[in-house]
């Protein structure tokens, strides 16, 4: 019996799998308009903060996903949603963030002129 439960509450450290080229060009867009906006630090501090949540949140994000995709895309909202599953989404993001604003990066993350919405 114990072997059947023995990894019942494992948390492994890293993903078994990369993320998709689509859910790493959803982030980039993502972090580029964070950093457009200058809230980079402010970003960073609220991921940290609701770490242990990523899966809940992604989890509402299906939920509004009919209000949502008015705005976005259907496919990009499920793709990023479906990243945010990922236990090691919060530290791609931040990676990601870190790197634009260490200016690692060129300056034009947003692909031809798309924009997320004010």
């Amino acid at each position: 019996m114990w072997e059947k439960i023995k990894h019942a509450f494992a948390v492994n450290a890293t993903q078994a799998t990369e993320p998709t080229p689509q859910q790493l060009e959803l982030v980039d867009r993502l972090c580029g308009v964070i950093k457009q906006r200058r809230l980079t630090p402010a970003a960073v501090a609220f991921l940290e903060m609701v770490r242990p949540m990523n899966y809940v949140g992604a989890q509402g994000m299906h939920f509004l996903e009919p209000i949502a995709t008015t705005i976005f895309s259907p496919t990009q909202y499920r793709e990023l949603s479906l990243f945010l599953e990922r236990r090691d989404a919060v530290d791609i993001i931040c990676e990601r963030l870190e790197a634009l604003e260490s200016g690692k990066d060129g300056e034009d993350i947003l692909a031809s002129g798309d924009e997320l919405p004010n």
